[in-house]
């Protein structure tokens, strides 16, 4: 039996890594894609192959599919993991960087879905997973053009399930939790350079220090990546997978409140949840 062919964006770390390393001990012929393939050692190490990719650059994008279609001839699986979180008061971030969170988080994982289908379509199935986020469905303070990538992964990903089903290709996504990664540092990071002066400085600490916190090791009311990584796995070998899988601390229950609770209720338990002041 061929074994299948995996590409997982953004696998230098965190969920893409854990996604690779499971996706690979479930017999998959893995690609671990990113930009910074220093940082891919371990991975190649334990014989996941490696490549460069930066999702933003059609090159680059066009490369990477070419490449893994040469030497296996199909690709059976995407995981479009690649993406950051850009945070700041609307009012204070630059265009430039709103857009490229766009460009990162939906144009880059758009491109490259592009590539694989018409193979997918060729062999008449393929499966696509698009790591989202709890907040794809709810938004916190902030964290505007973040939120409005993933709710438009969202939309995107809806529309495309309606559009490859009846070419055999499934398209699942993963709407993770509150995930102990550097995600959260770099996310803070960005916040307090764009929004710690000013009229947002308050919020903007009390958030930047929320974020910072979900990346420190044995962080509370976090979750490993690994438990992305797996559903991943699981996504991806199911031959009848969900349309959405909520994993990791909150995941579930905040969603859950989003849909029952009015919302400034909702609003205020995000604040007092984030430390946000009311």
């Amino acid at each position: 039996m061929t074994n299948k062919v995996a590409l997982v964006t953004g696998a230098s770390s965190g969920i893409g890594e854990s996604a690779a390393r499971r996706l690979q001990k479930a017999g998959l012929i893995v690609y671990g894609a990113a930009r910074r393939t220093d940082r891919m050692g371990g991975l190649a190490a334990s014989g996941v192959r490696t490549l460069s990719l930066d999702v933003t650059s059609e090159a680059s994008a066009e490369r990477a599919v070419a490449e893994i279609v040469s030497a296996e001839g199909r690709i059976d699986v995407l995981v479009n993991n690649a993406g950051y979180g850009s945070y700041g008061a609307l009012e204070d971030v630059p265009m430039g960087e709103a857009r490229a969170q766009i460009e990162v988080n939906l144009f880059g994982l758009a491109r490259l879905t592009q590539l694989v289908l018409p193979y997918m379509r060729a062999q008449g199935s393929g499966t696509i997973v698009n790591i989202s986020s709890m907040g794809g469905r709810f938004a916190t303070p902030m964290g505007a053009w973040y939120h409005a990538s993933k709710y438009a992964v969202e939309g995107l990903s809806d529309a495309l399930r309606l559009e490859v089903k009846r070419f055999g290709i499934d398209v699942v996504l993963i709407e993770p939790g509150s995930i102990r990664t550097e995600w959260g540092a770099i996310a803070a990071e960005k916040l307090r350079a764009t929004s710690l002066h000013g009229p947002y400085a308050e919020q903007a600490d009390a958030m930047a220090a929320a974020l910072e916190k979900s990346s420190k090791p044995g962080a509370r009311m976090t979750s490993p990546a690994g438990v992305i990584g797996e559903t991943v796995a699981k996504a991806a070998t199911a031959r009848r997978p969900r349309t959405r899988y909520r994993v990791g601390f909150g995941a579930r229950p905040l969603v859950l409140l989003s849909k029952l609770l009015p919302d400034r209720t909702f609003d205020a338990l995000i604040k007092r949840s984030s430390g946000v002041p009311a």
